[in-house]
């Protein structure tokens, strides 16, 4: 991911500050930026991020670049810890979360514990530092029951879950910080991530690494209702694009804080997935000869999602370059490898 468009955003080296780096999208945000010489502090518990994550990014970037980069394993509900390691910070980046409708609903107060009074550490520490910008990952979740598609930032229905209620609580708690202490924050609504180092296991698994791996190992894979629910899967490259041009482009946004969809703004349902998964593996020489299962519908859960990527496009030059079949690709490639 050391392209060029990289290379010219990231001209000088600056300090970032990653929480959820040992995540999915955290270690992918991290490998970019070591591999444009930057510096990065990022801290993780392991609730479930990995240290494998990291020996990965170890092994995609130089000895020196990988020297650029120093770790904390620190929670982010451990304040006075969190803000001993913030050391001349340029830029935030906050990946941290409990993710999951279906967690949040088993667990809500672990939910708001990570995802509001965590939140609110970091983003009270950021504040208290003076950076230059915070970055945090939204969630398309906070569209909750509104019909619109596709979404637009400013309309918004009700919550479906404890963790749509979370994240929406972010940016409450952003825009209210920029208001009254000048704090430059962004809100990224990400749009179902997918990518390389996205666990496939345990009981909260996302879609597309359940499928994969399940379809590599001849598992069989299930689908939730009829097969009909649309998402609009972002590939992680897309996502990772979104949090560097939203820190190199803060200051030429007029307003302290904004919130804007991270997606490809392509709608593709289930079915389809499924289809392109298999078809994507033939071409791989593996065979999947199971049908899916269809189940009932996830209660939490929205029908329908398509984002409107308008509001990215112009406040922060977002342009994504890998479609969901582009990126399912190098996504069953890695999982091929490793």
């Amino acid at each position: 991911m050391n392209s060029l468009k990289f290379t010219a955003l990231l001209t000088q080296s600056h300090n970032w500050f990653i929480t959820g780096v040992a995540g999915f999208i955290g270690s992918n945000i991290l490998e970019t930026l070591l591999l444009n010489n930057q510096n990065v502090i990022g801290i993780d518990n392991f609730e479930t991020g990995h240290a494998s994550n990291l020996h990965d990014v170890k092994l995609s970037v130089s000895e020196e670049q990988w020297n650029n980069f120093e770790f904390h394993e620190i929670d982010i509900n451990q304040y006075e810890q969190v803000e001993s390691v913030f050391k001349n910070i340029d830029f935030v980046l906050h990946q941290a979360a409990l993710g999951s409708v279906p967690r949040s609903i088993n667990d809500p107060i672990r939910s708001n514990a990570v995802n509001i009074s965590g939140f609110l550490n970091v983003l009270t520490i950021s504040k208290e530092k003076n950076v230059k910008g915070f970055i945090y990952a939204a969630s398309s979740s906070t569209y909750g029951d509104h019909p619109e598609l596709p979404k637009k930032e400013q309309n918004i229905g009700n919550p479906l879950s404890p963790y749509a209620v979370t994240k929406y609580a972010n940016e409450l708690y952003a825009k209210i910080f920029s208001e009254h202490y000048g704090i430059k924050t962004i809100g990224l609504r990400y749009f179902n991530v997918f990518g390389k180092r996205q666990d496939p296991h345990g009981a909260y698994a996302a879609v597309i690494p359940l499928w994969i791996e399940s379809a590599i190992n001849n598992k069989e894979i299930f689908i939730n209702g009829d097969g009909k629910t649309t998402r609009d899967f972002c590939y992680i490259k897309n996502a990772v694009e979104a949090n560097i041009l939203a820190a190199m482009s803060i200051n030429k946004i007029s307003s302290n804080s904004e919130v804007m969809n991270i997606a490809f703004g392509e709608s593709n349902d289930l079915n389809k997935l499924f289809k392109l998964i298999v078809s994507i593996l033939e071409k791989n020489g593996k065979s999947y000869k199971l049908q899916p299962i269809h189940r009932e519908f996830r209660p939490g859960d929205i029908k329908n999602s398509l984002a409107d990527i308008s509001k990215a496009r112009k406040l922060i030059g977002y342009n994504p370059a890998y479609s969901l079949e582009k990126g399912l690709k190098e996504s069953i490639d890695w999982y091929l490898r490793t």
